[in-house]
């Protein structure tokens, strides 16, 4: 039974205080902000304290008192301003305030999961697929989606010039396009972080939410997206989240063979300009004899125009009714054979999961969590995108001991 002192909002103090009965602990203080708290933590006899992670319930201050008194503090976050706020204090011992009983408990059992590992600037992952719709955006969407889920800020841009669609594809307005608007800001050296988060529209989930930049509405304003500005952008997403998803267009022609006007914008230079800046690109293909022979021959322009080896195939939509038996074999073996791909990632079709989620205008993680080709791409994700996990964060009370009583 852990003695527990408590500062929230009176909702969710009433809703902590039910489940501390329930469970056992006992509440020893209730607080109505964190220098409140932080004045009789060393008097009242917690041992952890469960504070709502806004500004008025957790502080600097309440921190320094938490550790000179031994007493370990759980942050309870409510919006991504609030996550933001606790990791720039340095509290990764935090859980959801409207997630399960069972994330409050394991932290007060005493085990702290180790916080998402940024080494230096956040990344650029951009998700390219040739011509037919091999489900680019499906792959973008969910991929942003793991991503957040597992507690990373994260941007999804919509960078097609020739037909964007992460906006209707969930649910939200596309109206004033986001990256186009960005992309003006950075072609005037006015882009910032707060700029972004003005421009940028919230998609919300349980599981974990991203800033959404809406693509163009009307393909005629691609001029909006030059090179230079695209790049410029995403390199200021860098700053702003830790991964930056990017879904592309499917052409990279270079039209200046069949210009006269060599200065003048180019339609594919948004979609060469984002592969070329991006850290991690996702090739994506439909697993069909039509859209295997579309992926093989655009797959060797997509490694001159990179010339990198950065590249991972994913192939979508693998099932037994478009190749045959075994089509995760049949898949595999064809693209080593014509296009010297090996290791592909595999995706197994799941059309009433993939309907559910266009439906609804929400990820697939929101509208099945056990859909096959969810977990297929969560594990492509946690094996090649994220860092390695490192060794799980020690308690704060392991940080400092309560000082010794004079004798």
């Amino acid at each position: 039974m852990a003695r527990i002192a408590i500062a929230a909002p009176l909702a969710l103090e009433d809703r902590l205080l039910d489940e501390l009965r329930r469970h056992g602990h006992s509440a020893v203080a209730r607080c109505d902000s964190a220098d409140e708290l932080a004045s009789i933590l060393a008097d009242c006899g917690a041992d952890i304290a469960i504070v709502a992670a806004g500004h008025r319930y957790l502080t600097g201050r309440l921190l320094e008192e938490s550790d000179a008194a031994g007493v370990r503090v759980i942050a309870l976050v409510a919006s991504d301003a609030e996550r933001r706020h606790a990791a720039s204090l340095g509290l990764h011992e935090r859980a959801d305030a409207d997630g399960p009983w069972s994330q409050i408990e394991t932290l007060i059992g005493g085990t702290v999961p180790a916080p998402p590992q940024r080494t230096g600037r956040g990344r650029v992952i951009a998700v390219w697929g040739p011509a037919g719709s091999p489900g680019r955006t499906t792959i973008a969407i969910a991929v942003a989606a793991e991503l957040a889920a597992a507690g990373a800020s994260v941007a999804l841009a919509d960078v097609d010039t020739h037909s964007g669609s992460v906006a209707p594809a969930l649910g939200l307005l596309d109206e004033a396009p986001g990256f186009a608007a960005a992309c003006r800001l950075a072609g005037a050296n006015s882009l910032s972080r707060g700029e972004l988060e003005r421009i940028g529209e919230r998609y919300l989930s349980g599981h974990g939410s991203f800033w959404v930049l809406t693509g163009i509405g009307r393909p005629n304003r691609w001029p909006e997206l030059s090179g230079d500005r695209v790049a410029a952008t995403l390199r200021q997403c860098r700053d702003w989240v830790d991964y930056t998803v990017v879904d592309t267009g499917a052409s990279l022609e270079n039209d200046e063979e069949i210009s006269s006007d060599l200065f003048a914008p180019r339609r594919n230079a948004a979609t060469i300009a984002a592969l070329r800046e991006a850290d991690d690109v996702i090739a994506v293909g439909s697993a069909d004899p039509v859209g295997l022979s579309r992926f093989l021959r655009a797959h060797v322009d997509l490694v001159e125009t990179l010339l990198t080896d950065r590249v991972t195939v994913v192939m979508n939509r693998v099932r037994p009714g478009a190749i045959g038996p075994n089509p995760a074999a049949q898949v595999t073996q064809a693209l080593l054979r014509f296009g010297g791909i090996s290791s592909p990632v595999i995706v197994p079709n799941d059309q009433p999961a993939l309907d559910a989620a266009v439906l609804t205008g929400r990820s697939l993680r929101d509208v099945s969590m056990r859909s096959p080709a969810r977990v297929a791409i969560g594990r492509f994700v946690a094996a090649r995108l994220m860092p390695e996990p490192a060794a799980p964060m020690p308690t704060r009370r392991t940080l400092r001991r309560r000082p010794a009583t004079a004798t």
